[in-house]
């Protein structure tokens, strides 16, 4: 009986001996070649962060080009104050290490000691984008004639508003092309989010209305069409622009018209936008002084209330594309138009 009972224990524990050694062995194959470890190697390898991206931007003449950029710039040098605010709104304007000079009041952070003066929008300080060793480099239309030059000491980012998409497009377009550049891609429809609604609202206030629109600079009113600066009055909110001639070029500064001229349109409303104020010019007359004469305050649009003084003309002169820019825009039309 003894010897019995005996062999019934060895054969238990020779069983229980298989069983740990089959669950260890178990183990160890898991820990060598498990499912997880293997995916998790696979995301490393597919989120290795790439050295540089090929974006879409403007050449020294004004034409569509690739261009390879760091990926994920830690220099930056500004000299376009709307992808300055692009870049502000995407969170990495701790990047700027320059900037051109600018009164704009919501960019005012990036003018200081610790930011380098990289010179206007219109000339840039080779000497001083050169020193502060920018990864990549910014510009706007006004330094298309530096692009070369720039182009030796980093990538240049030319980037434009395109009137024929209009400027809530391109502000679109051009924020994807600088947030890509981030891996921010995300951020771009959640800060534009209402610009579309917005539009749509001033459209339906502008069905069926016109407009003369015009900057006033140097004592004289100039006209404006929908091919540059204000187009999106004429072209994305849809006032009639009885200014000028759809063929005729006003892409610059407009072209100067007499009051008389302005009588003789009778436009439903007068939009103005004071360059002198928005460049600083030294001594110049206030916008409202130079068009409340005698022949203006005779028409319909001054007596209805209707001359339109775009309370932001720095931004609607300098930073045309940018996102924060846009919003000031859209506000300064809707405080007018729609109360």
């Amino acid at each position: 009986m003894k010897k019995m009972l005996s062999l019934a224990l060895a054969g238990v524990m020779a069983l229980s001996l298989m069983a740990c050694s089959a669950q260890n062995g178990g183990d160890s194959s898991e820990n060598t070649s498990s499912p997880s470890s293997s995916q998790s190697s696979e995301e490393t390898q597919n989120n290795e962060t790439p050295e540089s991206v090929t974006i879409t931007s403007l050449n020294a003449n004004k034409e569509a080009a690739e261009l390879e950029v760091p990926y994920d710039p830690q220099r930056i040098a500004i000299l376009d104050m709307a992808s300055l605010d692009i870049l502000d709104a995407l969170g990495v304007g701790d990047r700027v290490v320059g900037t051109a000079s600018t009164s704009l009041e919501y960019l005012q952070d990036y003018i200081n000691d610790d930011i380098a003066n990289l010179g206007t929008i219109k000339e840039a300080d080779l000497e001083a984008v050169m020193a502060c060793e920018p990864d990549v480099i910014f510009i706007g239309g006004r330094l298309a004639s530096s692009y070369d030059a720039l182009s030796e000491i980093a990538p240049v980012v030319y980037l434009a508003t395109d009137t024929e998409l209009g400027v809530v497009e391109s502000a679109r377009q051009n924020a994807t092309t600088i947030a890509s550049m981030f891996g921010l891609e995300d951020k771009v429809d959640e800060l534009m989010a209402d610009f579309d609604a917005r539009i749509a609202a001033l459209s339906e206030f502008a069905a069926g209305k016109t407009a003369i629109v015009g900057l006033v600079t140097s004592g004289s009113y100039n006209v404006l069409g929908n091919d540059g600066r204000c187009s999106m009055i004429g072209r994305e909110i849809g006032f009639e622009n009885i200014g000028v001639d759809a063929n005729i070029d006003t892409s610059t500064h407009g072209n100067e018209a007499s009051f008389e001229f302005i009588v003789e349109k009778a436009p439903d409303y007068i939009f103005v936008m004071d360059r002198d104020a928005a460049i600083g010019t030294d001594g110049a007359k206030l916008a409202q002084k130079i068009m409340e004469n005698e022949l203006v305050m005779g028409t319909d649009a001054y007596k209805n209330g209707n001359i339109v003084y775009l309370a932001h003309p720095a931004v609607w002169y300098t930073a045309e594309g940018g996102i924060t820019a846009l919003d000031l825009m859209l506000q300064d039309l809707e405080s007018e138009l729609l109360g």
